[in-house]
């Protein structure tokens, strides 16, 4: 029996666009660039499938360790993606929400992001959050600076509140491409008892098939949430 009525979030790391390149004798931002292609594609097929909450984990607070230049294209990417998408968006009744500290983020990047942030206010179909310059713990971390600094008590109720997530529902199921098998500090409050699924495909490969497929491996499994 399908739990497609009971999957509302789905969280994804997108790993895997460096390699996928290198593997080609391509430049690390060629696999970024690829990278958007299978997010488009992505994105459309969770709104097919009736999702209301997919976030996208575009660009943590580790990622400025990388090399300089690949930082830089990676910036400017969500800024492309929207000049080119942006409108389609519209149409799909997708509503664009951002997930982390975007100050330092280009001043064109963090424009365009606003730009589409109040364009999309209104819709009321997929909510597709981006987490940009993102990081778990730095996120619990400005939680509790701001409970505090507020005089809230110290509860579950009141700390989700001051979380970027506030007001959406935790995520259902976490994708993770590439191979690898961790968290990498993303939405670990959130993800208490989130559902993971991890494949081996990298980012570019990632197919809407085997989005399909993790849904509905998802819809077969017992959340217990620490019950029987």
């Amino acid at each position: 029996m399908s739990q497609l009525a009971d999957i509302s979030h789905i969280a994804i790391i997108m790993d895997g666009n460096g390699r996928w390149a290198e593997r080609r004798g391509l430049s690390r931002t060629d696999g970024h660039v690829e990278g958007v292609s299978t997010v488009v594609k992505i994105v459309k097929r969770a709104a097919e499938r009736d999702v209301k909450f997919l976030t996208l984990y575009t660009f943590s607070s580790e990622n400025w360790k990388r090399p300089q230049k690949e930082v830089e294209f990676i910036l400017q990417l969500p800024k492309k993606f929207l000049f080119q998408y942006l409108p389609e968006l519209m149409k799909n009744n997708v509503k664009i929400n951002i997930l982390g500290d975007i100050r330092q983020l280009p001043y064109s990047t963090r424009e365009a992001l606003k730009h589409a942030v109040r364009k999309t206010a209104k819709n009321d179909g997929l909510q597709l959050n981006f987490a940009l310059n993102y990081g778990g713990r730095q996120e619990l971390l400005k939680a509790f600076e701001e409970m505090k600094a507020a005089g809230d008590d110290v509860t579950e109720d009141h700390l989700e509140k001051y979380l970027y997530t506030a007001g959406m529902p935790d995520p259902d199921l976490l994708i993770r491409t590439g191979g690898e098998k961790r968290l990498s500090n993303f939405l670990l409050w959130q993800m208490a008892y989130t559902e993971f699924c991890f494949s081996d495909s990298l980012w570019p490969d990632f197919s809407v098939e085997e989005f399909d497929a993790a849904i509905d491996e998802f819809a077969v499994r017992h959340r217990r949430f620490g019950g029987l």
